[in-house]
C-alpha cells in the first residue's frame, strides 16, 4: 500500500548569487561577477573568489571555506570587497587583492550586497533590506577599517557607483523578482538614476520601458547594461550631453554583470569574461583555466534519510520502501539491513509501490530518457522488467498494484488515470479527469477481486463524484449524484461496499484559485453503497438475541446425523470459497438508493483507508489549516462490528495501510514509523533507522540528469504547449554545453535561472538543492533604528510592534523592559558598546535567547538599568507594520478623520487576515484607501473586490440606539488604491479586477505584470526546484492583458528621493486627495428614518 503524503501547494521564492563567466575555449567556465584592477580580473566561481592576470592564463583561488560572491576592486586595486556566508549570513568582507585572512565589515543578520566603493578607497558601498519595511534595499557605505554602515539619503537602491569626485551617484532604484525574464516589460524594468547626494536631484538616464542595470561611472560617462536593443548589451550615458549610445555589438547571449577598472570595464556575457576598453571601443575575451579545488564535485557517499519524497509499505508490514535522492530504499521494521535497490547515481527512480504478494517492487525511471515503469524482485536482485508508458512522454504518479499482483493503475500529469497488466506491458486508459486541480487528486483504489477501479473525478461544477471502471468491459459508470462532493472511494475487504467521503457544502471552496475559497471549513460524511441487489447494509439494524442450544450434540459438543454432515459440508464450500477469493458484483441499477450513511461523525476527511476486514481508517484535518508546510491529520479507526470509533495516531503528515491490513506506515515529524492496527501506536514505536540509508553520488553526473528533468518540466507542465514560441529541444541543446563548466551547485542554478527566461513567463523560479551552507549564526535585532551621539548608541526609534501577537513582538517594549526612544545602549552581556564597533556585532548568536544589556537615558551610564531581552532574527514584521500604522495615521490626519487605510500585504492569508481586520474595524469611515503596494500575490483576491463594491441598500431602526444600514459592515463612500510596481501575480489581479468593475481610480506606478499560476512540480533529485506556470491568465475580451505588461495606474505618482527623504508619500497623498474630492462630489448620505406609521389615524 503507498503512502498518502500531506501535500504543501504554494509559491516559493529564493534569490540566489547569480554570475557568469568567460570560460575556455574546450569548457565554459560559469565564473561571473568580474571585477578588475590595473593587472588582474576577480571572479568568483564555485562559490569562491578567483583571480587570474588581465591577459588571461591559470586562476589563483583567493577563498576558502563559507560562500563568496559580489566582489568589487578598491579603487587602488589593493583590496576586494564581497560578499561571503561563513556564518549562515551574507556580509561585507575585505581581503587583501593578492589574498590572505577576509576582514568582516558589517553584522546585521540581513544580507548585505557589495556593490562598489567610496572614490578615495576609506569606504565600501554595498545594499541591503536592513532597515526596509517592504521589498527593497537601501544603499550604505562602512569604512575599510572597521565601524558603524552610514545610510544613503535615497530611500531605495540596489546596484550603484559613485561618480569619481564623490559628488553624485548612479544607481538601480528597484528590486526585479526575475533578473533573467527576457523581453520582459512589466512594472519591475529597471531604470538608472543619478542623484546629487548634497539635495537629491535626481536625474533619470533616458530609456522606453526598458531594463537598465548595472550603472559604473568612468570619467564623464555612466557605462550600464540594457536590453533596449535586443539581447542585453553594453551603453554609455555621457553626463553632459545625455547622449546614450550602444558600444558593444550583441546577437548573443546576454550579458550579465559589469564592473569598471582603471583603464578598462569588465563585463559577463553568459559562458564568457571581457575587457572592454573605452578608449578604442574594443572588447577582449579573458580565457581561463581552473586547476584547484571544487570540493563540490567530488564523488561522495550521502545520507538520504531525510530526503524521503515517496513511500510505501510491503503486504505484511515487514518492510517499507522509499524513494529518496533517485534512488529506491528498503528499510526494516525491525531486524535487518537497509537495500539500496537500484543503484543508479543520476538516474530518477520515483514513486515505489510494493506488490500485494510481497515479490516485486514497482516504481518510474527516466533511466531511457523519458519515465518509463520499472519493475524489480523486493530483494534488489534479477533482471529489471522495463514498460514503456507511451508517446507523449509525461510525468507519472503513484503505481497501485492490483491486489492479484497482476496489474498497476497510474495516473499522469496530463490528468489521465492508467492501468498495465504487468506481463502484457500495454498501457491501457481508464479515464481523464475534467480540470487541472491542485487540490485533490482522483484516489484511485482497486476492488479485491482486481476486476474494478473505482476513482473520483471532477464534473462540470467543479465537485469530485465517485466512478467505477470495469476491466472487462472497459467502461466507466457514475455511483454518485453530482449534486455533492464526492471522494475517497475504497472498497471494504469483502467486496460488499464501496465506501466514500461526502459533502453537501463545499460551496466556494470549490474555487482553490479564488480569495473568497479562504475559511470555509468542508465537513464530510462517511457513506457505504451498496453494490449488489440483495445483500444487506454494512451498518444493518443489530439486535441481541438468546442463543438456542441443539438438542443432538454429543458430550464433546460436535454435531450428530445428517445435520452434521451438512455442517462438514458447509465448512469445505466456505474454505473453497475462501481459495477462491472475493468476487466483487456492482448493480448499477437502482444503486443510488442503496447508498447509507455510516454513524460516523461529520469532519473535515482527508482521505480513507480499507484496513482489515471490518474497519476503516479515517484521515482528517482537526487544526486550521497551514498556509506554510504540510497540515498536520489525525487518524481515527472505524470497527464495523462495534459500530464505534476510535482514534488512532495524531498530528501526522504521511499514512499507507499494508496490504494484509495489520501494519500501518506513517510520518510523524521527520520520523517514519511502522506500527501495528490492533491498538493505537504508542509514542515513538516502530521508528525506523533511517540513518542508515544512504548512497553514493557523482554530482556533475547528477547535475546532468537534474539540467535534462528541468527542461522535461518545462515541456510537459508550462500552460503553453507552445512554450511561448521556444523550441524546447534545440534550447537544451544550447545551454548543455556550459554542463562541463559549473563549479558547484549554485553555478547550475544560475545556468537554470538564465536558461529559462528564455521562454519570457513570470514565476519563473529556481531554488534549493544542493548548496553548500556554513553554520548559521543567529545575529539578533531588537527592533530599533540608532544613531550615534555622545560617543554612544542611541535609540532613534523603537518599533512596538503588538506585545499580545506572537508574530510582531517588539523586544524592547516587554512588560518590565519599557525601554525609551532616546534612550542608550551601554552594554550588552556586560561588554561595553560603542562606536567604532558595529552595533550589530554585540548580538551575534543571540537571537531567540534571553540576554542583559544595560540602558539609560544618559550617555555616560548615570540612572541606568539592566533588563532582560529576547532579541529576534529579523525585524521586518515589527518595520513594516509601523509603516502600515504611519500611514494609517497620515491618512486620518489628511482627511480629518474621514478615510480608512488598509494595507493588503498580499492576495494570500496575510491579506486576507489585514484585510479583515484593518477594513471592518474602520466601519463608520464615510471612504478608503486601499494600498496594495508591495502586495506579493496568492490567490485571485475576488473577495476584497466582492466586500469592496457592496453598496448601500437599506436602513434601520430599533427602539435603542443609532441607527444602522445593510450591508451593515462596509464602508459606503469612495475607494481609492494604491499600486506600485512591487505589486505582483495577485497583486496584478486585485488592480486589475478594481478596475474592471470600477471601484474607483489606481494611483501609483504600473505593477510587476506576472500573472500565471504555479503549483506542484516534481521535486529534483537533490531537493532543489523549478516553477513552470501551470496556469495562465487572460481577459473577457480574449487578450493576455496582464502577463508582462502590468497593470497601469490611472495616475501615475512616483515616490522620489527628494521628496521622500523630506518625509512625503506622494502616492499616498495623491490617494487621499482624490478620495477626498470624490467624497466632497458624492457625499456619502445615510437618510433618516420615515415618520413611524400610524394606522389608528382617524
Amino acid at each position: 500500500m503507498r503512502v498518502r503524503m500531506a501535500v504543501l501547494i504554494g509559491v516559493l521564492l529564493a534569490l540566489t548569487c547569480a554570475g557568469v563567466s568567460q570560460g575556455a575555449e574546450e569548457t565554459p567556465l560559469l565564473a561571473h561577477s568580474p571585477t578588475l584592477s590595473k593587472t588582474q580580473v576577480v571572479f568568483a566561481y564555485g562559490g569562491y573568489l578567483w583571480s587570474v592576470p588581465r591577459e588571461g592564463g591559470d586562476a589563483r583561488q583567493l577563498t576558502t571555506g563559507g560562500h563568496e560572491g559580489a566582489p568589487v576592486f578598491s579603487p587602488d586595486g589593493k583590496w576586494v570587497a564581497f560578499t561571503g556566508q561563513y556564518d549562515g549570513n551574507g556580509d561585507v568582507f575585505v581581503i587583501p587583492a593578492e589574498g590572505g585572512e577576509p576582514k568582516r565589515l558589517t553584522w546585521h543578520p540581513g544580507v548585505d550586497i557589495a556593490t562598489g566603493w567610496t572614490p578615495d578607497g576609506k569606504k565600501v558601498l554595498f545594499h541591503s533590506n536592513r532597515d526596509s519595511y517592504a521589498d527593497f534595499d537601501r544603499l550604505y557605505t562602512v569604512p575599510v577599517e572597521g565601524g558603524p554602515a552610514e545610510v544613503l539619503p535615497m530611500w531605495r537602491g540596489e546596484a550603484a557607483w559613485f561618480s569619481p569626485d564623490g559628488t553624485r551617484i548612479a544607481y538601480v532604484p528597484n528590486e526585479i523578482w526575475q533578473t533573467s525574464w527576457k523581453r520582459y516589460r512589466g512594472g519591475q524594468t529597471t531604470p538608472i538614476y543619478i542623484v546629487r547626494l548634497s539635495d537629491l536631484a535626481l536625474e533619470k538616464v533616458q530609456r522606453e520601458n526598458s531594463n537598465d542595470r548595472n550603472p559604473v561611472w568612468f570619467g564623464d560617462t555612466v557605462y550600464f547594461l540594457s536590453d533596449r536593443n535586443g539581447p542585453v548589451t553594453l551603453f554609455a550615458y555621457d553626463t553632459k550631453t545625455k547622449a546614450v549610445k550602444q558600444v558593444v555589438e550583441n546577437k548573443g547571449l546576454d550579458l550579465k554583470s559589469l564592473s569598471a577598472g582603471p583603464d578598462a570595464l569588465a563585463y559577463e556575457q553568459f559562458g564568457g569574461i571581457y575587457l572592454f576598453n573605452p578608449a578604442s571601443g574594443k572588447s577582449t575575451k579573458v580565457d581561463i583555466r581552473i586547476a584547484g579545488d571544487l570540493p563540490s564535485t567530488r564523488p561522495h557517499y550521502e545520507k538520504t534519510g531525510d530526503r524521503i519524497q515517496n513511500a510505501a509499505i510491503s503486504p505484511s508490514g515487514a518492510r517499507a520502501v522509499f524513494e529518496a535522492r533517485g534512488e529506491i530504499f528498503t528499510v526494516p521494521g525491525e531486524k535487518g539491513d537497509v537495500r539500496n535497490l537500484t543503484h543508479t547515481a543520476a538516474i530518477a527512480e520515483r514513486d515505489p509501490g510494493w506488490s500485494p504478494d510481497g515479490k516485486s517492487i514497482a516504481f518510474f525511471s527516466d533511466e531511457s530518457g523519458e519515465y518509463a515503469l520499472h519493475i524489480v524482485d523486493q530483494s534488489g536482485t534479477g533482471a529489471v522488467k522495463k514498460i514503456n508508458l507511451g508517446n507523449p512522454p509525461s510525468f507519472f504518479y503513484g503505481p497501485l498494484w492490483s491486489p492479484d499482483s497482476k496489474k498497476i493503475a497510474y495516473t499522469d500529469k496530463r490528468l489521465n488515470l492508467w492501468y498495465v497488466d504487468v506481463e502484457k506491458g500495454t498501457p491501457v486508459k481508464v479515464t481523464t479527469d475534467r480540470y487541472d486541480d491542485p487540490t485533490s487528486g482522483m484516489n484511485e483504489t482497486w476492488s479485491p477481486d482486481s476486476k474494478w477501479l473505482t476513482y473520483s473525478k471532477l464534473l462540470e461544477n467543479h465537485l469530485r463524484n465517485v466512478f467505477v471502471y470495469s476491466l472487462e468491459s472497459g467502461k466507466e459508470s457514475q455511483i454518485t449524484d453530482g449534486v455533492s462532493d464526492a471522494r475517497f472511494p475504497v472498497f471494504d475487504k469483502g467486496g460488499k461496499s464501496l465506501i466514500f467521503a461526502v459533502s453537501t457544502d463545499v460551496g466556494l471552496s470549490s474555487g482553490w484559485l479564488d480569495l473568497s475559497s479562504f475559511q470555509h471549513p468542508v465537513l464530510r460524511n462517511i457513506y457505504a453503497a451498496v453494490l449488489k441487489k440483495g445483500d444487506a447494509s454494512p451498518v444493518e439494524p443489530q439486535s441481541d438475541e438468546e442463543k438456542v442450544a441443539d438438542e443432538k450434540k454429543d458430550a464433546a459438543g460436535g454435531v450428530k446425523g445428517k445435520e452434521g454432515e451438512k455442517g462438514k459440508e458447509g465448512d469445505k464450500k466456505d474454505e473453497k470459497k475462501k481459495e477462491e477469493g472475493v468476487k466483487v458484483v456492482i448493480d448499477l441499477d437502482g444503486i443510488g438508493q442503496r447508498i447509507v450513511s455510516l454513524p460516523i461523525k461529520a469532519a473535515r476527511y482527508e482521505g480513507l483507508d480499507a484496513g482489515k476486514a471490518g474497519t476503516l481508517f479515517l484521515s482528517e484535518i482537526v487544526d486550521v489549516p497551514r498556509f506554510e508546510g504540510p497540515t498536520p491529520v489525525a487518524v481515527s479507526k472505524f470497527d464495523f462490528a462495534t459500530r464505534k470509533t476510535e482514534p488512532f495516531l495524531g498530528g501526522i503528515n504521511g499514512f499507507g495501510v499494508s496490504a494484509n491490513g495489520e501494519k500501518v506506515l506513517y510520518r510523524q515529524g521527520p520520523g517514519w514509523f511502522i506500527a501495528g492496527t490492533g491498538a493505537a501506536p504508542k509514542p515513538g514505536e516502530g521508528a525506523l533507522k533511517l540513518d542508515e540509508m544512504e548512497t553514493y553520488f557523482d554530482p556533475r553526473a547528477e547535475w546532468n540528469q537534474m539540467y535534462h528533468e528541468v527542461w522535461r518540466i518545462e515541456r510537459d507542465f508550462l500552460y503553453d504547449p507552445n512554450h511561448h514560441g521556444l523550441n524546447i529541444p534545440a534550447a537544451e541543446k544550447k545551454y548543455a554545453v556550459y554542463l562541463k563548466g559549473l563549479g558547484g551547485r549554485a553555478d547550475l542554478n544560475y545556468l537554470f535561472d538564465e536558461m529559462l527566461g528564455e521562454i519570457t513567463v513570470g514565476h519563473m523560479f529556481i531554488a534549493g538543492g544542493d548548496i553548500p551552507r556554513p553554520n548559521q549564526v543567529r545575529g539578533g535585532l531588537l527592533g530599533a533604528d540608532y544613531k550615534i551621539e555622545n560617543g554612544r548608541y542611541r535609540f532613534a526609534r523603537i518599533y512596538n510592534g503588538e506585545n499580545w501577537n506572537p508574530e510582531l513582538r517588539a523586544p524592547l517594549t516587554q512588560p518590565g523592559v519599557d525601554v525609551k526612544t532616546g534612550d542608550y545602549l551601554l552594554e550588552v552581556e556586560g561588554r561595553d558598546v560603542r562606536p567604532p564597533a558595529e552595533v550589530y556585532s554585540f548580538f551575534e548568536n543571540t537571537a531567540g535567547k534571553q540576554i542583559k544589556i544595560r540602558v539609560g537615558p544618559n550617555a555616560d551610564g548615570k540612572d541606568a538599568r539592566e533588563v532582560t531581552v529576547v532579541p529576534l532574527p529579523n525585524e521586518f514584521a515589527l518595520r513594516n507594520r509601523a509603516w502600515e500604522e504611519d500611514n494609517r495615521r497620515k491618512v486620518d490626519e489628511l482627511s480629518g478623520g474621514k478615510l480608512a487605510y488598509v494595507h493588503v500585504p498580499d492576495t494570500a492569508v496575510g491579506g486576507w487576515l489585514n484585510f479583515n481586520r484593518f477594513y471592518f474595524a474602520q466601519v463608520g469611515k464615510q471612504a478608503a484607501v486601499i494600498d496594495e503596494r508591495y502586495n506579493h500575490g496568492g490567490e485571485v483576491a475576488d473577495y476584497i473586490i466582492d466586500m469592496l463594491k457592496r453598496p448601500l441598500r437599506n436602513c434601520a431602526i430599533s427602539r435603542e440606539g443609532e441607527k444602522f444600514c445593510s450591508p451593515l459592515a462596509q464602508i459606503y463612500g469612495p475607494k481609492t488604491m494604491v499600486i506600485n510596481e512591487m505589486s505582483g501575480s495577485g497583486g496584478d489581479a486585485l488592480p486589475w479586477m478594481f478596475r474592471q468593475d470600477k471601484i474607483g481610480p489606481l494611483v501609483g506606478t504600473r505593477t510587476w505584470g506576472g500573472l500565471v499560476g504555479i503549483y506542484s512540480y516534481p521535486p529534483l533529485l537533490d531537493g532543489g526546484f523549478v516553477t513552470a506556470p501551470r496556469v495562465g491568465i487572460y481577459g473577457l475580451h480574449g487578450e493576455w492583458e496582464v502577463e508582462n505588461q502590468g497593470i497601469p495606474p490611472d495616475i501615475e505618482v512616483e515616490n522620489d528621493p527628494a521628496s521622500v527623504a523630506a518625509g512625503h508619500d506622494r502616492q499616498l497623498e495623491k490617494a487621499v486627495e482624490v478620495t477626498m474630492d470624490a467624497l466632497k462630489k458624492n457625499p456619502v448620505t445615510i437618510p433618516d428614518h420615515p415618520p413611524y406609521p400610524n394606522y389608528h389615524k382617524k
